[in-house]
């Protein structure tokens, strides 16, 4: 069983200081993270590679070491199962049309996505919409999320919510 965590909108240090503990220990035991963009600093790459292969997208306040070192668009694969990631922002489309359009030809299963720090998961024309929401700055939400994505025969994808640390 191969586990991933998926995250976004992270926004340390200007929205937390730090990785929320939820996130931490779903990443003590991830096989590969997956982040969907507005890191904010390359800290939380490293502070997230220490725990498991880590790769993603560039967000729209990300600074330029970031955006060269992951780009605006990525598509993973792991035991078949093909993955589009990309932030979400752009022309005044809603982010998930947004994101929906980046891999309109691409053939992938799920679309990984964030800026909205809205949790989403659904299906449109067979391919699942998932944005992770946020595990630091939740806006509008009751909780605090990410993703957690497990691959053996089949595949399950889930949110999990928490609240702010006391």
């Amino acid at each position: 069983m191969k586990k991933i965590v998926i995250v976004s909108d992270t926004h340390i240090p200007f929205r937390a200081k730090k990785l929320p503990k939820p996130l931490v220990e779903a990443c003590e035991n991830a096989d590969f993270i997956i982040h969907a963009g507005d890191w904010q600093t390359m800290d939380v790459y490293h502070e997230l590679a220490a725990y498991a292969e880590t790769d993603g997208v560039t967000g729209n306040v990300d600074p330029w070491d970031i955006l060269e070192k992951f780009g605006r668009k990525k598509i993973f694969t792991f035991d078949g199962l093909k993955i589009g990631v990309v932030h979400g922002d752009g022309d005044r489309k809603p982010t998930e049309q947004q994101a929906y359009d980046t891999f309109r030809n691409d053939h992938v299963d799920i679309i990984v996505f964030g800026h909205s720090h809205t949790p989403v998961m659904r299906e449109v024309d067979g391919i699942t919409l998932f944005n992770p929401g946020s595990p630091t700055d939740k806006r509008r939400q009751a909780q605090f999320s990410f993703g957690l994505l497990e691959i053996g025969d089949s595949w399950e994808l889930q949110h999990v919510f928490f609240d702010k640390e006391t």
